[in-house]
């Protein structure tokens, strides 16, 4: 399977949705101006991603950042790397340097907050090298390409409201109220609920000291970005901590917070457009298929007209559409009452609404929340 080209076309959801419904094994390279990541694929299924160019966003760094490991011995384990050519993984476990659970639990981190990140590039290039890959099956547990997209969308959906109570990665917490252990575990027994305190929250808890930052915490705390920010929101929430401003700072600092607060609405809207590169890939199928039902219909002098053209079309379509109502919700609260509302706002123009079908798809929005999206019927 041949698949390069720039994300501008063809965004990250496209790429993880094609090579997840087509079982593909191989390694998806990324680049931009910034970053480089290399995401591995086994039978559809993410096993491994790491950044090129951040050494802090290597297994090496993360294991640093988390306080498992020493510069001194992570550079031990890299000349012993260099002589054996081994995992760098497999020799940090048999020095003893770092436990098997712990490289897990990094090795897990490492790969969701690399491949998250790809859903706030803007640009850049991707190449598609198929081929089997390898990976430590000890230790990894595959990710389903259509479970990283579905966490992708709902990190983009909870950001805004994270942000509110966590503006910052520079922002520091103060400890409020009663201890963690004095609160009730949350009710379902998952890692977060309403009505409790779960053992992200604890975890986050327990790191909080004057002066230490959003990101130190979350690294301490074996957290990604989101998660650890959504921990300390929950805290807020719950009258736990208070949320300490970050001083006035210099350019970078300033910079690195900005970085941080990046919109999401702009996000979204670039996976938006990128979701055109598949109507593109399959046009010419469907002028080839059109081309040859004309003709036969000519021979037989009937008139015949087979949908399936439209159909294949119309998945990627639909998905369009999906994501531009999901901006919809975000920036009004609720799903539009029918689609041209989507025009009215810019989501869409109104070739979308029916393209490839001669009639509008068929949308109706549910009085309990949610919608339903069809393509008209044959």
């Amino acid at each position: 399977m041949a698949l390069q080209g720039t994300l501008r076309d063809f965004g990250i959801a496209e790429i993880l949705q094609l090579i997840g419904q087509q079982a593909k094994s191989g390694t998806l390279h990324l680049e931009s101006k910034q970053d480089e990541i290399h995401v591995l694929f086994a039978d559809g299924n993410v096993v491994s991603a790491d950044a090129g160019r951040k050494a802090k966003d290597r297994l090496g760094g993360l294991l640093i950042r988390a306080g498992l490991l020493t510069r001194e011995d992570l550079a031990r384990a890299l000349e012993a790397q260099r002589r054996t050519l081994r995992r760098l993984g497999d020799i940090l476990v048999e020095l003893e340097l770092v436990s098997k659970q712990d490289l897990r639990d990094i090795t897990k981190l490492q790969t969701t907050e690399t491949v998250y990140r790809l859903f706030h590039w803007k640009d850049g290039t991707y190449e598609f090298e198929p081929g089997e890959v390898e990976w430590d099956k000890e230790t990894v547990t595959p990710l389903r390409a259509e479970s990283v997209l579905m966490e992708g969308f709902r990190r983009i959906d909870e950001w805004p409201l994270v942000r509110k109570k966590v503006p910052s990665a520079l922002c520091t917490f103060e400890r409020l109220g009663p201890a963690p252990d004095a609160l009730p575990p949350p009710a379902s027994g998952d890692d977060e609920d309403e009505g409790g305190l779960g053992p992200r929250e604890r975890r986050v808890y327990a790191l909080i000291e004057p002066g230490r930052a959003v990101e130190e915490i979350c690294d301490l705390a074996r957290l990604g970005e989101f998660d650890g920010s959504k921990a300390l929101s929950n805290l807020t929430n719950l009258g736990l901590v208070k949320v300490i401003p970050a001083p006035r700072r210099s350019k970078a600092a300033a910079a690195a917070a900005g970085a941080y607060a990046r919109g999401w609405k702009e996000n979204a809207l670039r996976g938006l457009a990128g979701a055109a590169a598949t109507v593109a890939i399959a046009a010419a199928l469907a002028g080839l298929v059109k081309l040859s039902v004309a003709r036969m219909a000519q021979d037989v002098g009937a008139d015949i007209r087979d949908h399936a053209a439209e159909r294949y079309l119309a998945r990627s379509q639909r998905l369009r559409l999906s994501e531009a109502l999901e901006i919809y919700r975000l920036e009004r609260g609720e799903y539009p009452p029918a689609l041209p509302a989507l025009v009215e706002a810019g989501l869409a123009t109104r070739a979308d609404l029916r393209w490839p079908w001669r009639e509008d798809y068929h949308y109706r929005r549910k009085a309990e929340g949610g919608y339903v999206l069809l393509p008209p019927f044959e």
